[in-house]
Order: C-alpha cells, then structure tokens, then sequence
C-alpha cells in the first residue's frame, strides 16, 4: 500500500515539506511497512518556490528590491527553461521593513527576479501571485523590466500605486518579452468595491481614505494601461500585477493550484496510491475557493483516490469537506485546544495525528 502526502504550509508554523516530513513520520510509527511519498505544495502564495525547490528545482538567489525598494535577496526555482517565481519573495508583506506602506510599496522586485531569470535563459515564468504587499496595479514589476511609467512633464513616476494618479503616458518600447503564466485563486478585478484596493488594501495598511486613494489610481491606471483588462478575473490579483501582466505582456492566468501540480509532477507522485492526505493551517471556507488541499482532493477524486486532510484547526463541516472531496478531516485542536501551543508543538502533534489516521484508514 501507498500513501501520497501533500500539504501545503502551516502558516506561521510549519513549511509544506515538515508538515510532510511530520505526517510521514506519523505514518511510519503506525505502519513500518508502508510506501509513503511526499509531495508539498502551493497554490501560487506564500510557499511556491520552496515547494517547487522539494519537487527538485533548483533554487537561485538573486539581488532584488524590495517593497520599500530597498535591497534585498529572493530567490526563483527553475528547472531547464522553466522559472517559477514567487511574488512574496520579493513584494510581500514579511519584507516590509517596518510598518506597511500601502501608497508606496512596489512590485519592481519580482521584476527584478523575472529579468534576472529570464537573462538567466528561462523562457517560461510560471508567476504566484499572492501575499503582495503593494496595490500599484503591477507598475513596478513593469519598470524593472523596461517600462516607463511618465507624468505630464516627462518625469518617471514614483514607486506605488498613489503615484499612478498623476500617470500621462506608458511607454513599452523596452519592454523585455516573456512569457508569463499566472498562478493565482484571485478572481477580483482590479478597482470597485470587489477590486484589489477594496478588498485587499486594509490587509497591507491602507486606512480607508488610502483605499479611496489607490482605487482612484488604479482607475486611472487601468484606462491607460488596458481598460478591457480590467473587470478580468484575476486582474486585481496581488494589488494589481494580474492586471499588468495581463495587459500589457500577454500572460494567461490559470488556477494557481492546478498550475503548480502539474509543475510538482503530481500525477506521477499519485500513482500507485492508495489514499492522499493534504492539509493547511486552517481548512475553512477559503479553503474551498481554490486553495491547495480543495486541488490536490480535487485532483485525487479525479484518479479514484480518497482523500483525507490535517490542519491546525477545522471550521468546515463534514458536508461542506465533502463536496471538497475530503473524506475526513484531522486538526492538531483535536488533540490539543489551546491555539498558541498548537502553533508551538505543531509537528509533534502531527506525528501523533497522522497515528490516528493510519489506525482509520490504513488498518488491514
């Protein structure tokens, strides 16, 4: 018998390779004899390139700005031609040295990381596109790689999406060509009240008058840039960068799961298996919007295969887990109630859960 463990990341907690590492040892404990493979993943968020790098990419570091546009280092993972590039890397939020900057935080970073993978040879970027921690509407990844964003007077604009306001004209005649795929389960477009600033702007800082601000901008933005880009699904995706790489360099958003599967060799981890378990800190009703576990239980239904899930906690019900197609569900709150201490012991109580899952679904 076989088992395929698949999580992704315990956030603040655990990568997607301990959580792994922890559920398979779990399973050994219970089961000595038994094949366990273990796969991490990501949806495009928080995690991609680690686990791109467990499924054997190799990882690059390379000197990068960050959201302040300081200096920073960030790394890709690229296999032959392929680079998969994580915008949290360089743009997220964890970067920001201090306090959020919600008007003026860039994205030129991960264009640092792209021009550098693609001088590097790469000629596809498979692009996560969550965890931003700007809403400038993707301009700053624009510049890095060639793009003038000018005002009225001929001056380039300043880094952030407040900056955009005062945006004349766009000139694209040094434009790098590359070719972008977008891994994302943001479906808003970029302004409105469903837009990138409105909902996701309080989240990196913005008061509301900065929200007012910044979908103003991104308006403004949008008419010059692409207005026929903007009510796509996706475009508003981290702060604004689905747009861009939509409008103006031709990438092609895809389910950001379903992307990274295939890139992870998910079908060919599954095979021979006989049960999958997936998970991620909190299974809830995000969860079932596209994250990494509703994928790879998709993914596994499709093959025949159950599924099961671990989490630090769980707040869907056994309908709501099975129309995701996981069969059960097993939080670390099961064996221990209080939150903090979950976080702290998260892998120990892993091991012991995956001990519960094996005497449920492994007995002979």
């Amino acid at each position: 018998m076989k088992v395929l463990v698949a999580p992704d990341k315990f956030k603040g907690s655990l990568t997607a390779a301990e959580v792994a590492s922890a559920v398979a040892s779990g399973l050994a404990d219970a089961c000595p004899s038994l094949a366990v493979a273990t796969l991490p993943v990501a949806d495009g968020g928080d995690g991609t390139v680690d686990a791109a790098v467990a499924a054997g990419y190799q990882r690059v570091s390379v000197p990068a700005r960050g959201p302040t546009g300081a200096p920073i280092t960030a790394s890709y993972a690229v296999r032959g031609e392929t680079a998969v590039v994580e915008l949290a890397e360089a743009s997220g939020l964890h970067r920001l040295p201090g306090s959020p900057a919600p008007l003026t935080a860039t994205s030129a970073g991960t264009g640092d990381v792209i021009a550098t993978a693609v001088a590097a040879g790469c000629r596809r970027i498979v692009l996560g596109v969550g965890g931003s921690a700007c809403t400038d509407g993707g301009a700053g990844l624009l510049t890095a790689l060639g793009a003038r964003l000018l005002d009225s007077s001929g001056r380039e604009l300043p880094f952030g999406g407040a900056a955009l306001s005062r945006l004349a004209s766009l000139d694209v005649s040094g434009l790098s060509e590359v070719d972008i795929e977008l891994a994302s389960d943001v479906d808003n477009p970029l302004y409105g009240p469903d837009g990138a600033a409105f909902v996701y702007g309080p989240q990196k800082g913005a008061s509301p008058g900065d929200v007012e601000i910044l979908d103003a901008a991104l308006r403004h933005w949008a008419s010059i840039a692409g207005p026929e880009f903007a009510d796509r699904p996706g475009a508003g995706a981290a702060g604004g960068v689905g747009f861009a790489a939509m409008a103006v360099l031709g990438a092609r958003m895809r389910p950001g799961i379903s992307l990274l599967l295939g890139l992870l060799g998910f079908d060919s981890a599954l095979a021979g298996a006989s049960l999958v378990i997936t998970g991620e800190g909190s299974l809830d009703r995000q969860t079932l919007s596209g994250k990494a576990p509703a994928g790879v239980a998709r993914a596994a239904a499709a093959a025949g295969i159950p599924c099961v899930a671990v989490s630090g906690r769980c707040l869907l019900s056994a309908r709501e887990l099975a129309e995701a197609g996981i069969s059960a569900a097993y939080a670390l709150t099961d064996l221990e109630p209080d939150p903090a201490r979950c976080m702290a012991e998260a892998a120990p109580l892993l091991r012991r859960l995956s001990r519960r899952i094996a005497a449920d679904h492994l007995a002979t």
